[in-house]
């Protein structure tokens, strides 16, 4: 089945083309993810097998008394791990696990938005029959025959696999982006953990993505309203103390936050 484009509107009705990322690729990304997590497995197996058989007189004396029960914790471990790297990673990295990004594809919303909490846990949860009856048997056969080359994970949790986008030549600097830039401001200077960002939505980034866009066009009392408006919303949700900030600091807070968010919703394809 060659693949094509998918038309998706987003719910800011902005119509996106995607070219979903059939078989071939989605197989290849897998199998770098297997060999990386079959080093890890093996690795805990060597470990584990070391310390409850070995010589080693720390476990010599009561290896026996806690060989059920450390076999029992790495049964469990070792589910976490397999299961927890795909959703982990899809997560928290914008939808790409080690495999996805050296690949070039990404999992995303069909609306074009980022993949949310409850979608990962449901894709990624339905692994489990995607891999039946081996080697992720159902899975292939279901991204092979599906227009849109979905599995069942993808099909119930809403999701899709997309290729990126490979830009060519220099990208046009946005009005935003040249502010940002003259005001020299880093990503690295806004101090915000992954999963507290997590808790922006598709609401929460529209407000940033407008108030970036009007940022410029904006009188400065008007723009000091506005921003000190978005930062009561935003700053709580994120853990940032606003207490005694100036009207400019809180400019320079907003602007770094969508820095950091216009990667993982923007999505370029």
């Amino acid at each position: 089945m060659q693949e094509g484009q998918v038309d998706i509107r987003t719910p800011e009705y902005v119509s996106l083309q995607f070219q979903p990322a059939g078989l071939g690729s989605r197989a290849a990304a897998l199998l770098i993810d297997q060999i990386i997590l079959g080093i890890m497995n093996m690795l805990i197996v060597v470990i584990l097998v070391f310390a409850t058989t070995g010589d080693n007189s720390l476990f010599a004396w009561y290896r026996f008394e806690i060989n059920s029960t450390l076999w029992g914790i790495a049964i469990i471990a070792l589910f976490v791990l397999n299961w927890g790297y795909f959703f982990a990673l899809e997560y928290f990295w914008g939808g790409k696990t080690v495999g996805k990004r050296l690949l070039g594809i990404r999992v995303m919303q069909e609306n074009g938005h980022s993949i949310t909490l409850l979608s990962c846990f449901i894709r990624n949860l339905l692994r489990i029959i995607d891999m039946l009856p081996v080697s992720y048997f159902l899975g292939m056969i279901m991204i092979f025959l599906h227009s849109k080359h979905k599995r069942l994970g993808d099909i119930v949790a809403g999701t899709i696999v997309v290729h990126e986008r490979r830009v060519k030549g220099k990208k046009k600097e946005k009005a935003i982006e040249k502010e940002i830039r003259q005001r020299g401001l880093r990503k690295e200077d806004l101090s915000v953990e992954d999963w507290t960002l997590k808790q922006i939505g598709a609401k929460e980034w529209n407000l940033v993505k407008t108030y970036a866009n009007r940022f410029s066009q904006l009188p400065l009392t008007e723009r000091n309203q506005l921003s000190k408006k978005l930062a009561d919303i935003l700053f709580p949700k994120l853990g940032i103390d606003m207490e005694g900030m100036t009207y400019k600091e809180l400019e320079d807070t907003l602007l770094l936050l969508y820095l950091m968010l216009v990667e993982e919703w923007e999505i370029e394809l």
